[in-house]
């Protein structure tokens, strides 16, 4: 199993481009299910679990062919619309076949996705919304089946908000008879781009990126182009990374549109940035100030951007409190910083993070995608050597980690 070797202390400095959003493309490429005509994707990152998802959709019948960032996908020959559990298991963002599947072909079996690290994801704001829409849906040897002729529009009020609900129904909605409106539609831009996606493709689409989405459906969606978004989570990782080493990075590509509250943060913490239309330039101070913060649905601070920030306030001048609203369990990665002599106090739902002046490198564990991130965080600062294992999980959701670290003058390298 790989690991990641970091030798802390470098200042990060240079220019790197981010890749394209992992919580966008996945719900994008889902969405090719929806017509029989081939649909091209571009901007799409080279991540394991896009690897995953696209095995997935091989296995149901759809042609797949990619070249460097470009995926077109043709499903006019599905004949196997069923998610196993083999698939599933390894990715939790698989269920988002279900309302395509279930929108085309009037039946779908999707596998429950099983337990996930950081927390409970219940799927039964996909299910209900689906029963709403006339499905008949039971839940049997770990299956989602559903069943029915044909979807009717319908009001969805879910109880949470839901991001892969949310797209899911919208999806499962392009196709049905009628008007469909999802109440307590989340509002995240990934969202937005799956929406900006079908509407390219035909679909009828309007209120996406409130809480109040309207979907009429019509008869059949078409073949298009779509560009995936520049990924949100990526850049704001970068920049914590570039904020604790004192650096000075440029990374093009990308957008501070879409991470108002991080970047709030960041300059609270005492960073110099300035924004263009498609590149963020951050100038961090030799040592930053902490700044407190809570998770909260989109537009609020994202909950995958947490563990980065308690990473830089592990070194940073002052006590920060971080609450997590989002995820019962995430908080996971606190411990392996303190492997690395960070000052960290959990209770319940709440961490109280003390500076201190240094840390010291140590091997440490990864525990979820975002927890490796802040492990990398923490070791670009630290003191000596830090060994990071299980990085499998960083392959899920960082492109070219590595080499891009690299190129802004980090000592990182894999070892097999």
């Amino acid at each position: 199993m790989d690991k990641l070797l970091i030798e802390g202390g470098a200042r990060l400095s240079g220019e790197i481009a981010i890749s394209g959003a992992k919580n966008a493309a996945l719900p994008i490429l889902c969405a090719a299910l929806l017509t029989t005509e081939p649909v091209t994707f571009t901007n799409v990152p080279r991540l394991n679990d896009i690897a995953t998802l696209l095995r997935l959709l091989e296995q149901m019948g759809v042609k797949v062919s990619r070249e460097a960032d470009v995926v077109t996908l043709d499903a006019s020959g599905v004949d196997n619309p069923v998610a196993s559990y083999e698939m599933v298991k390894t990715m939790r963002a698989s269920i988002l076949v279900l309302g395509p599947l279930v929108a085309r072909f009037g039946e779908a079996r999707v596998s429950l996705p099983g337990g996930c690290a950081i927390g409970a994801r219940p799927v039964d704001q996909h299910i209900k919304g689906l029963q709403a829409m006339g499905a008949d849906v039971k839940v049997e040897h770990g299956y989602v089946h559903a069943k029915v002729p044909k979807l009717k529009g319908a009001r969805i009020f879910t109880d949470m908000v839901t991001v892969t609900g949310t797209e899911n129904l919208m999806m499962a909605a392009c196709l049905a008879d009628g008007e469909t409106v999802i109440e307590n539609a989340a509002r995240e831009p990934e969202v937005v781009d799956l929406a900006n996606c079908l509407v390219a493709m035909g679909a009828r689409i309007s209120g996406a990126g409130g809480d109040v989405i309207r979907i009429q459906g019509v008869a059949a969606l078409h073949s298009a182009t779509h560009r995936v978004m520049p990924d949100r989570i990526e850049t704001g990782t970068y920049l914590c990374a570039a904020a604790v080493t004192g650096g000075d990075v440029r990374l093009t590509g990308t957008s501070a549109s879409y991470l108002d509250a991080v970047i709030d943060k960041l300059m609270d913490a005492g960073c110099d940035i300035t924004t263009e239309r498609d590149a963020i330039r951050l100038k961090a101070p030799q040592r930053l100030n902490a700044v407190s913060l809570r998770t909260a649905p989109y537009p609020a601070f994202p909950t995958d951007m947490q563990a980065q920030f308690m990473a830089i306030n592990a070194v940073a001048e002052g006590t920060a409190v971080i609450r997590e609203t989002i995820f019962e369990n995430r908080f996971m990665h606190a411990v392996e910083l303190q492997r690395l002599g960070a000052d960290i106090k959990i209770d319940g739902n709440t961490a109280f993070v003390k500076g201190v002046a240094r840390l010291h490198g140590a091997t440490v564990m990864a525990t979820d995608l975002r927890a490796s991130a802040s492990l990398i965080i923490a070791g670009l600062v630290a003191e000596g050597e830090t060994t990071i294992e299980r990085i499998y999980h960083l392959d899920r959701g960082y492109e070219k980690l590595e080499s891009k670290l690299a190129a802004l003058g980090a000592k990182v390298r894999r070892l097999s």
